[in-house]
């Protein structure tokens, strides 16, 4: 399997309503974005992989609709889907593409135009067809699905302070620290400079645990990135940035699970699938111990307490110890192992995207690029992680400076 760089990356500006484009020039931005920053144009790309919720904004197959205008013409074109986790499975299959040797430069599009859409009527076109198979086999929950996302992610939430040390006011901090990272990123949606755990402790309670300052926004945006080879990497100027490992893994759909038939009972909170897929990245880098390897980490925080539990099933610390770590400030823009600087998918929701943004951001903080949100430390290695489907799917991106040895 050949080494893969990322040579081209780029971000929109994250804001609630783009009105002055439709879904296929909002993506067409961020494409233009990472043809110009790995110094090339759309004619020296091989294939194309694009993904997006495309219930949310009530269009299917958009890669029809768009594929050709990022690049697509004549060239294969693969759409990927996988909820949240949409935008690090569009770069993973990326990386397959190359890695395999079928192709030398591959591009990847991920996006989200919430403003065009309902995400929860989406939502529930999903769960209308789980009820189905819930009701077949004598189960519920229903009700859990249709409640929106939070609808599922109060159970987690739960489950995961009944195992661990973690506390509402852990959520209050967490949430006030991605958002003052996030005031320091130029293209994150929520700018809230100062902000403070006092005044996230007055938002509204939504569902017990989570208050309305915990929460994500609803953002349009989207990310683009260029893959390559190593040979076709080494040609070009542009220092690359190594892909060195990646994995995703499933489970059962922790809804399922909680209330469903029979005897499944599956702990949302748990997310073996994440142990699974950060195991299998780490061993693929060839890194032994993530918990000193490993200087940054980007994950899936599209809710506040979700930086606990994915810090500790990323294998960055012992299960339960993440609260310890992030209040000796551990998880600081200057912390030992900083944590979402960019702010997090709870800044910036643009959900197709969120999780391939979360690789771009590693990329610009591994080159230096981050700006008021890069890190103090030097950053070599970085994990970058993405949490979708029914909360049972996640995928582990490793990424560094230099290539694996083969």
């Amino acid at each position: 399997m050949r080494n893969v760089a990322i040579m081209g990356i780029g971000i929109t500006q994250h804001v609630s309503k783009r009105r002055d484009v439709n879904i296929p020039e909002l993506a067409y931005e961020a494409v233009i974005l990472a043809l110009n920053d790995a110094c090339i144009g759309i004619k020296d790309v091989d294939a194309l992989v694009s993904g997006n919720m495309h219930t949310f904004e009530g269009i299917n197959c958009p890669e029809l609709w768009g594929g050709g205008y990022w690049g697509g013409y004549g060239k294969p074109v693969i759409r990927i889907t996988t909820g949240g986790s949409t935008g690090a499975s569009v770069a993973q299959g990326a990386f397959y593409l190359v890695a395999s040797g079928l192709y030398d430069s591959v591009l990847c599009v991920a996006f989200e135009k919430q403003s065009d859409g309902i995400s929860t009527v989406g939502l529930n076109a999903a769960a209308i067809a789980d009820m189905a198979n819930w009701t077949a086999y004598g189960g519920g929950g229903a009700v859990v699905e249709t409640s929106g996302a939070i609808g599922l992610f109060v159970y987690q939430a739960t489950s995961y302070m009944e195992k661990s040390r973690c506390t509402i006011d852990h959520f209050d901090r967490a949430a006030a620290m991605l958002r003052n990272n996030a005031a320091k990123n130029p293209l994150a949606h929520l700018h809230q400079a100062g902000i403070t755990a006092a005044e996230i402790a007055k938002s509204p309670m939504i569902s017990y645990p989570l208050r309305f300052g915990h929460t994500c926004p609803t953002s349009d945006g989207a990310c683009a990135m260029v893959i390559m080879s190593e040979d076709k990497a080494k040609r070009l100027s542009r220092k690359p940035v190594w892909v060195r490992g990646w994995a995703s893994f499933s489970e059962d759909p922790a809804m399922t699970g909680l209330f469903g038939a029979g005897s499944l009972n599956i702990d949302p909170a748990e997310q073996r699938s994440c142990k699974f897929a950060a195991a299998r990245a780490y061993a693929m880098a060839g890194i032994k111990d993530p918990r000193k390897e490993i200087d940054l980490a980007e994950p899936y925080i599209a809710f506040a307490y979700m930086m606990f539990i994915f810090y500790e099933r990323l294998l960055l610390c012992t299960e339960g110890d993440a609260p310890k770590l992030f209040d000796r400030g551990d998880m600081d823009l200057t912390g030992n192992l900083p944590v979402g600087p960019s702010g997090s998918v709870i800044s910036s929701n643009a959900i197709g995207a969120a999780a391939m943004i979360r690789i771009a951001e590693c990329v610009l903080q591994i080159r230096g690029e981050a700006g008021q949100h890069q890190v103090t430390k030097k950053v070599h290695t970085a994990v970058a992680h993405g949490a979708g489907g029914q909360a049972n799917f996640n995928g582990v991106t490793v990424l560094g400076d230099t290539p694996n040895r083969r």
